[in-house]
């Protein structure tokens, strides 16, 4: 049962509100269809990046072990590899959702972090794989979780525009058709009451003449 008092104002108020929450609608499910279209692209760009990182570290592992038989366990040298410190996160923004951007300071093919002396060159591919693994996992990284925080923008704006949809704008609406039929009514009445008023006033004017 709508309790809004029916009053002119209440009329425009309630209009206004009306307005806007179609307009809140409109702007959610435009929104929606843009933060959709975003996480497809990157869907895809996660299948392309999953099916490359799956090769690099099968050729990784590979090189890894030839090295492994040709050099003995790579242990020492392994140790003597520096911490990984270059990588640096930034954002963009889509749609008021923050995405992250990591990247990772690319080496000099050139800067080993072992002696030449000791080593071979299937020990140097090794490392040239894993470094191609490392750039792939950062950038499957940031993909992952643009589409994590996506899936949940979505989820959010959709639980708003199904609100205002289903609940707000449906409200508004039987309130703007409430207040509407009641105040038509009344002047429904005022107009019928100032017949009789004026039909009254006229009878009366007939009986002074007569």
């Amino acid at each position: 049962m709508n309790t809004a008092t029916p009053t002119k104002g209440n009329l425009i108020n309630s209009k206004k509100s009306l307005e806007l929450s179609n307009l809140g609608y409109e702007l959610l499910d435009k929104k929606r269809n843009i933060l959709i279209r975003e996480l497809m692209s990157l869907i895809d760009k996660a299948k392309n990046i999953q099916g490359k990182i799956d090769k690099a570290y099968e050729d990784a592992y590979q090189a890894l072990q030839m090295a492994n038989i040709t050099m003995g366990f790579c242990d020492e040298i392994a140790r003597s590899v520096p911490v990984e410190d270059s990588l640096t996160l930034s954002y963009r923004s889509v749609m008021g959702v923050e995405i992250p951007i990591v990247a990772i300071k690319e080496k000099n093919g050139l800067d080993l972090d072992y002696g030449l002396y000791t080593t071979n060159s299937i020990l140097d591919l090794a490392r040239q794989r894993f470094e191609e693994v490392k750039y792939l996992t950062a950038q499957l990284a940031e993909i992952e979780n643009s589409v994590y925080r996506l899936a949940i923008a979505i989820s959010t704006t959709q639980r708003r525009a199904n609100a205002l949809k289903n609940i707000m704008i449906p409200r508004f609406e039987e309130t703007v058709k409430y207040i509407t039929d009641a105040l038509d009514e009344k002047d429904r009445e005022e107009f019928s009451r100032l017949k009789v008023i004026k039909k009254q006033k006229l009878q009366e004017a007939d009986g002074d003449n007569n």
